[in-house]
């Protein structure tokens, strides 16, 4: 039938855009509850920057990448030649739709065990709450009598449902820029990056 192939096409986009909205919220749910259990006596702050790091799209990313994902993605050649599965978003979407492939599946319990070996490693890295970037970058800059480190929004593209911001970082004479689909998003990629920057 004459253009079903684009209509299928895009139920499948769909599809896969219902699937990581289902995963990111089973991911967050599941995530809780290991942390809770894991950390017992940590404060509601604590585990919450706990919970934010641990649900990222960069810990999203590199986890897609140590189990392979991106051999699964189907994209169209010109993407591929352009290093669509590399990407860090489009790894952590893929991740998210799998996990709410997994819920629909075999249900929470199978979601759970799926997490717990995916994520341990990631769980296991910090003894102490991680600090989001914008913290570290302010801890980093006042023990040095810098001030707080400045944000200039640079740029802000997209269409209303899936803007895109770009944000400068400023701490003492360097400079780095971040990206996001929210303002708040692109100031933790730039101090994030910025950090990178001072590090080396």
């Amino acid at each position: 039938m004459l253009g079903e192939g684009p209509q299928r096409a895009a139920r499948a986009r769909l599809s896969n855009e219902r699937l990581e909205f289902l995963g990111d919220r089973v991911l967050g749910l599941l995530v809780a509850e290991w942390l809770a259990e894991r950390f017992p006596a940590e404060a509601e702050g604590a585990l919450g920057r706990r919970l934010a790091h641990l649900v990222a799209a960069p810990t999203l990313a590199a986890i897609a990448r140590d189990n392979q994902v991106s051999e699964l993605l189907a994209v169209a050649e010109g993407e591929a030649r352009a290093g669509v599965r590399a990407r860090d978003n489009v790894l952590a979407d893929a991740l998210e739709a799998l996990l709410g492939a997994l819920f629909l599946d075999g249900g929470l319990d199978v979601a759970r065990r799926a997490v717990r070996r995916l994520w341990a490693g990631a769980i296991a890295v910090h003894a102490a709450p991680p600090k989001d970037a914008k913290t570290a970058l302010q801890e980093w800059a006042q023990a040095r009598g810098l001030g707080l480190p400045v944000y200039t929004l640079t740029a802000s593209t997209g269409p209303a449902h899936a803007p895109l911001f770009r944000v400068r970082a400023r701490a003492g004479q360097t400079e780095a820029e971040g990206q996001g689909t929210t303002r708040r998003g692109a100031e933790q990629d730039a101090a994030t990056q910025l950090l990178e920057r001072l590090a080396t």
